[in-house]
């Protein structure tokens, strides 16, 4: 259920930028202190790219992206990696470490590679709903009214709604 779910959030990001010209996606928002939906989007690709380029050492760094310019430039470039990270997301459960440094001390913390997918979905979706208000500078965008939802949230108000 996992993946389905990554899936459907990274294909609506996907179908979004399919709307978008590179100018509106490397548009400055002021409601985002100026960041843009390319710099967003660089984000979620970023995080999930993290997992499976340090899946086979099994220590993970966040902080250690690439932060590659072409990805919050290049919709088409952006829609490419998306595409490359759903083809690997399909990998055995396995202990994970992740590392960071704070206040510039280490620490590493246990995790594993399913809690981690879990980790990216949300804060793809988080990202998503920063995205969503990026979007209300753009003329003609039609995204999915669960874009940027929480998948919890959702199942709430679809109760709610029986």
């Amino acid at each position: 259920m996992l993946i389905p779910s990554i899936n459907n959030s990274l294909n609506e990001l996907v179908a979004l930028l399919d709307q978008l010209s590179d100018k509106e996606y490397t548009k400055q928002c002021p409601q985002l202190s100026n960041a843009t939906i390319g710099q967003h989007t660089r984000h979620i690709i970023e995080m999930f790219q993290c997992l499976e380029n340090f899946y086979e050492t099994g220590l993970v760094n966040y902080d250690k992206r690439d932060r590659n310019c072409v990805i919050e430039t290049s919709t088409e470039f952006a829609k490419k990696c998306i595409v490359a990270i759903q083809d690997n997301l399909d990998r055995e459960n396995k202990s994970i470490q992740l590392q960071q440094i704070i206040d510039g001390e280490e620490i590493r913390i246990e995790s594993n590679y399913q809690r981690e997918l879990l980790y990216n979905l949300e804060h793809c979706i988080h990202h998503q709903a920063l995205i969503k208000v990026a979007l209300l500078q753009c003329e003609n965008i039609e995204i999915d009214a669960d874009f940027g939802v929480a998948r919890s949230t959702i199942e709430y108000r679809n109760r709610c709604a029986q």
